[in-house]
């Protein structure tokens, strides 16, 4: 059908991916990352704490003091592609979008910081993508995580008139696509290291336990997640909740707690993963294999080893393939 005289371009229609992850500052200099915390700890998702209570506290005393400390950390992590979480997030939407091919659009973006989902949105949709998939990098559920990223996409795409049917990555904590792509490539690091693991520690990222009380799944989905992945491993594994913030009670045992108490109860060899991270970050290369070793070592603790994520790793890739192209089904094939 011949289109009428001066009707506007319209791509073809196709189907967009949109991969999410938590944020990253744009550098690791103590403005960018007090604009970046900022951001991230006024969310309500993150904190639940009304505004006329909490902001007080987070510009007047946080914002004042954490950025410089937590800008010490980023520098040491920082690569020439910049932010770990974004150069491998990066890498999983380019690796990704060579699988898929030309008829679906990959694309990525961060909850907090750069590049924004609001952009990413608004570029799938003007390459023609009706049909997109928003795909938070998060195999346990949480509110603060998974919730807020969805949030801010539909809070975008409520200024739109004319909107993309949209669908939304499920957690997949229990998958067997995951389940099996971590423990053939955690066991796979193990089997590398110089020395025999007395225990596999899995550090998930820490929650308030309010948040437990209140009826989030994280917490389960994390417990279940290490339950099917130590019937799996070679090695005994433990879990843990890291990365504590404020004075309020958060999940339990604290990782560097049980780091710090291992090596008093014999325990001198371990190795740290962190399955709950779809890449490798700040909360892991710096405050797991970093910091985690030194209290470990200072501890009495001999050897300690920080396995990676899945990131872009040939498993890694083949599992988010598979779970991509199913959540796609009835939209898109790869045949």
């Amino acid at each position: 059908m011949q289109r009428p005289d001066g009707h506007p371009s319209i791509p073809a229609a196709k189907v967009g991916v949109l991969l999410t992850n938590l944020g990253t500052p744009d550098s690791p200099d103590t403005g960018a990352v007090r604009r970046y915390l900022s951001q991230f700890l006024s969310d309500r998702r993150v904190v639940e704490i009304p505004p006329i209570l909490w902001q007080p506290i987070l510009q007047g005393i946080i914002l004042r003091t954490r950025p410089k400390k937590s800008a010490e950390a980023y520098r040491q992590v920082w690569t020439e592609e910049g932010s770990p979480l974004a150069a491998i997030t990066a890498r999983q939407a380019v690796g990704l979008q060579q699988r898929l091919g030309d008829s679906v659009i990959v694309d990525w973006a961060m909850r907090y910081g750069n590049p924004a989902i609001d952009h990413a949105l608004d570029r799938l949709f003007k390459a023609g993508a009706t049909r997109i998939l928003l795909a938070p990098l998060y195999p346990q559920y949480c509110a603060a995580t998974t919730a807020t990223a969805n949030d801010y996409a539909f809070a975008h795409l409520a200024g739109w008139r004319w909107q993309p049917a949209i669908r939304t990555l499920p957690p997949y904590y229990d998958d067997a696509l995951y389940i099996d792509a971590l423990a053939a490539d955690l066991q796979r690091q193990v089997d590398a290291l110089d020395f025999a693991p007395q225990r596999l520690l899995l550090s998930f990222h820490g929650m308030p336990q309010r948040t437990l009380d209140l009826g989030d799944p994280y917490h389960c989905h994390c417990q279940k997640t290490a339950r099917l992945l130590g019937e799996r491993m070679a090695v005994p594994i433990d879990v843990a909740f890291q990365s504590r913030f404020g004075r309020a009670k958060w999940l339990e045992p604290a990782t560097d707690t049980v780091l710090k108490d291992y090596p008093a109860a014999g325990v001198t060899r371990v190795a740290i993963a962190a399955p709950g991270f779809s890449a490798d970050c700040l909360e892991t290369i710096e405050e797991l294999g970093i910091r985690g070793r030194e209290d470990f070592v200072e501890a009495g603790g001999t050897h300690f080893a920080r396995l990676d994520c899945l990131n872009d790793s040939a498993a890694g890739m083949d599992m988010l393939e598979q779970l991509i192209t199913r959540e796609l089904a009835g939209w898109w094939s790869a045949s």
